[in-house]
């Protein structure tokens, strides 16, 4: 095992990818937080221009280039997007989807005119669609590396302008804050999470990154502190998955390997997150339903005993069977382990019967009083 993480490839593709999944599940949360999903895959797509632009540039694969290129792109189209949403009637989403539209379209012009030239250089030119992470080199990894630790650093000296513009945008203006340049400040950061990932999973896959672990870490904590910490760890952790689980594999891609692991993380958050995933709320439905049919249960027998004027007054239980028209000798044993009720015979009928205790009595007008108060 030590032999296979200390090979060259394998070491800078796991580190490359929990760059990856480091700066994506930071700036991922805000995106999220805004409403804003759509925005990682508006930035992604834009940057195939960029990458176009920084080769026609270069000459060649310089990915300095590249990288420059997709970041100018993927802001002009945040920035687009900007524009129309606040001098228009679109909807960011209306915005949003015409930003991506127009950019990619630019990207795969440029990208078959670069590949009509017969330009040697452009070989490969097109893996940045999908991502090529095997050929990642150390010199990659510094850049992606200064990229994160720039982004890391602008978000924790500008934390509390960028959590208050995230979830009041109005109370911050009201407090003199620059909220539509600490927006433009974050969507750009976004299209900085893009860059990193070009080469690890390409423009099509982006998306996901920067949504995939946010959406995650969002089902285990309201607090923006602990979202981003473990947005940035389901990253980090999916990222370094993908990473290994592609270098085991022969031919297995990494990219869309570690889009897999976040989209797992995300599918077993939606199932078992406490408070939200889906389990809990299909058992907290079942709980409320077995307690609402005990509450009609021992209301009836309330008020069975109420009209006969015989607070010890046995109920059949088959005559309530058919009034609730469902079998309640179940709810009948819940409600005798409480002590709310006990069997009692009643001859001379050979069929179980079942009586009110005082601390039945007490629930029932407790049930009753709150019900009344509700209605009222």
């Amino acid at each position: 095992m030590l032999e296979f993480l200390s090979d060259y490839t394998i070491r800078n593709v796991a580190l490359g990818a929990a760059l990856l999944g480091l700066i994506s599940g930071v700036l991922g949360s805000f995106a999220v937080l805004r409403r804003q999903s759509l925005l990682g895959d508006t930035l992604s797509h834009a940057a195939l221009p960029g990458v176009c632009l920084g080769f026609i540039v270069a000459g060649t694969r310089d990915l300095g280039y590249i990288l420059g290129g997709a970041l100018i792109t993927g802001a002009l189209a945040a920035l687009f997007m900007l524009l129309l949403t606040r001098n228009s009637r679109l909807k960011t989403d209306a915005g949003l989807g015409i930003s991506l539209s127009v950019f990619f379209a630019l990207g795969v012009v440029l990208l078959t005119w670069i590949q009509s030239t017969g330009n040697a250089a452009q070989g490969g030119l097109d893996s940045f669609l999908f991502g090529q992470a095997a050929a990642i080199l150390r010199s990659d990894l510094w850049i992606m590396g200064g990229i994160t630790a720039a982004a890391l650093a602008v978000v924790a000296a500008f934390w509390k302008e960028f959590k208050l513009v995230t979830f009041d945008p109005v109370f911050a203006r009201t407090l003199g804050l620059p909220v539509l340049v600490l927006e433009i400040a974050l969507t750009v950061m976004i299209a900085l999470a893009v860059v990193v990932g070009l080469q690890m999973v390409g423009v099509v896959l982006m998306a996901a990154m920067v949504i995939a672990p946010a959406v995650a870490a969002r089902q285990w904590s309201s607090r923006l502190e602990v979202m981003v910490l473990l947005s940035a760890l389901i990253g980090m952790i999916s990222g370094m998955a993908g990473a290994i689980v592609s270098a085991l594999g022969r031919g297995l891609a990494t990219g869309p390997l570690i889009v897999l692991a976040a989209s797992a993380a995300v599918g077993f958050s939606l199932l078992f997150a406490p408070g939200r995933g889906i389990v809990w709320e299909m058992i907290r439905r079942a709980r409320n339903r077995r307690s609402l049919r005990s509450q009609r249960v021992l209301t009836t027998l309330y008020r069975l005993a109420a009209h006969h004027g015989d607070s010890a007054y046995p109920s059949e239980q088959g005559m309530l069977d058919t009034y609730h028209g469902i079998a309640t000798v179940s709810v009948m044993h819940r409600l005798q382990d409480r002590g709310l009720v006990q069997p009692v015979v009643h001859a001379p009928e050979p069929t179980p019967h079942w009586m009110l205790t005082p601390d039945g009595i007490a629930e029932a007008e407790r049930i009753l009083a709150t019900l009344g108060k509700r209605e009222a």
